[in-house]
């Protein structure tokens, strides 16, 4: 077997709650052009002249309940590593190491493979770990080692691995972490997915065809097998089939909007208009975050049972992500795997 290093790639974390951390991530991340897909100096008046300066000392505070809800440091960072030393396990009599680096902020994905480099692999492979494609979150992620491995003067066999929604591990870990709850007992299910512009998916698309002239809702076809939207419904499809799930069961919606011109419908708004029809309890599955982070444990966890009780809801019930469930370990080894024939 050839010296195989894998890089495993999260989004990131600040490094700490403080005001300064969370300005140095959010302008790490938010000047990236796949995030902020606006020209250059437009992007960066927008992002260190309005957003980073308003939003760090906000973002401070609800990244402090993160840390408290992870005992002191980022649950992120903590299920990651989990990840790393499951998965290294399941390698130990081979030559496969396990690395993992954060696209933003640390470990930095510069530093990781400098290390990567200097164990002089024949094979890299590069799993971002988001299970449905995203110019932003996984074209990024392997955008930027692309980048960097290619200017090595020794340029080993790269592989990458764009998205894997469909990975029976993965789709398994999320029907284990939901046999805790009664799912006939509530009375409306969302999967809440991080929400996108809406150019973003129509980026994916050649010519004047859009998102909205595929049936991204209901099939994957080869137009759209790398529109987010498109494999978010199929996911869905997946888990509600192995939970018995009707349609009329649950709603697929988006959180974590800038603006009203992103991916509809918007997660709050479902969860309000839920309120509003007399519903009681709620369970949110979210299945674009393989790790519990800030987006599921504060934003749905908290802010959304706010608004589920404003109108008249009882309970917003999270189920956890993947985190280091030992079916997502077994999905990840098989890509792996897969990857090294």
């Amino acid at each position: 077997m050839k010296k195989t290093g894998v890089l495993l790639v999260q989004l990131g974390t600040p490094d700490s709650p403080k005001t300064k951390d969370v300005r140095r991530y959010l302008s790490e991340f938010l000047n990236d052009k796949r995030v902020i897909d606006l020209p250059w100096l437009g992007r960066k008046i927008l992002v260190n002249g309005i957003i980073v300066p308003f939003r760090a000392p906000k973002s401070a505070k609800i990244y402090k309940e993160l840390w408290e809800f992870g005992n002191g440091v980022s649950p992120l960072i903590t299920h990651t590593n989990n990840v790393k030393q499951k998965l290294q396990e399941r390698f130990e009599d081979s030559q496969v190491t396990i690395h993992v680096a954060m696209r933003y902020q640390n470990p930095a994905m510069y530093d990781v493979l400098e290390e990567m480099r200097e164990e002089n692999y024949d094979h890299i492979v590069v799993l971002p770990l988001f299970p449905q494609y995203a110019s932003a979150s996984t074209g990024s992620a392997i955008e930027l080692a692309l980048d960097i491995i290619r200017k090595w003067w020794v340029v080993p066999e790269v592989s990458t691995i764009a998205q894997f929604w469909d990975n029976e591990g993965y789709i398994d870990s999320i029907i284990e972490r939901t046999k805790q709850f009664n799912v006939g007992e509530y009375d409306h299910i969302l999967f809440s997915y991080h929400g996108l512009p809406e150019r973003h998916v129509n980026k994916v698309y050649e010519g004047d065809d859009l998102c909205s002239d595929q049936p991204c809702e209901t099939q994957m076809n080869d137009h759209n097998q790398y529109c987010y939207k498109a494999t978010c419904y199929a996911t869905t499809r997946l888990i509600a089939a192995k939970l018995g799930l009707k349609e009329t069961d649950y709603t697929v919606c988006f959180q974590s909007r800038l603006n009203n011109k992103w991916l509809t419908p918007f997660s709050d708004k479902v969860v309000e208009e839920q309120g509003k029809k007399g519903a009681k309890k709620l369970l949110a599955f979210s299945p674009a975050f393989v790790a519990d982070c800030l987006e599921t444990v504060i934003e749905i966890g908290d802010e959304y049972q706010e608004i589920f009780e404003e109108f008249g809801g009882d309970k917003v019930q999270l189920v956890p992500s993947s985190n280091d469930h030992d079916r997502f370990i077994d999905g990840l080894e098989e890509l792996v795997r897969e990857k090294l024939k």
